[in-house]
């Protein structure tokens, strides 16, 4: 999916900012370079299930995936990023992964970290949540068996 999705053509406009989200391509010419891209997510694309708690990087409940092409191995690398600090500019030609786009409630499918998180009763108010489930998302694209050493670092 991402091979596809991390493809920048040059059918947009070079004045505008294009990255896709949960899949889907979006392209926009009226972006404040100021904007971060949790604000983004959440006012323009109206995902609000990343979060904005503290807004300095510290609660983790903004924490999405961003995947791009790695220059050096030429393969795809996926990291979880704090929205909140990431400025929206700098995932042009990126793929950009939500809460939202690995699962819904509303269509009752949840991703198996979602699942097993409400089973396992592991949340408290709920709202960092969506961060926890997208840095074990990340995670677990890069490192399909971690340790829990591994997954220390990836909720930090």
């Amino acid at each position: 999916m991402h091979e596809k999705v991390l493809n920048v053509d040059q059918s947009f406009d070079q004045n505008s900012l294009l990255f896709y989200v949960n899949g889907k391509r979006v392209e926009d010419q009226n972006v404040d370079p100021r904007t971060t891209l949790a604000t983004y997510l959440r006012e323009n694309l109206k995902l609000t299930g990343t979060k904005i708690g503290c807004n300095e990087g510290g609660c983790g409940a903004c924490t999405i995936m961003v995947s791009d092409l790695d220059p050096a191995t030429d393969e795809i690398r996926h990291y979880s990023v704090n929205a909140c600090l990431t400025p929206v500019c700098s995932v042009f030609g990126k793929a950009v992964i939500t809460v939202e786009g690995i699962g819904s409630v509303a269509k009752k499918r949840l991703h198996p970290i979602q699942e097993r998180l409400s089973v396992a009763h592991g949340s408290q108010c709920g709202y960092c949540t969506p961060g926890f489930v997208m840095a074990m998302y990340a995670l677990l694209r890069n490192k399909p068996k971690p340790n829990m050493e591994d997954v220390d670092e990836a909720i930090q």
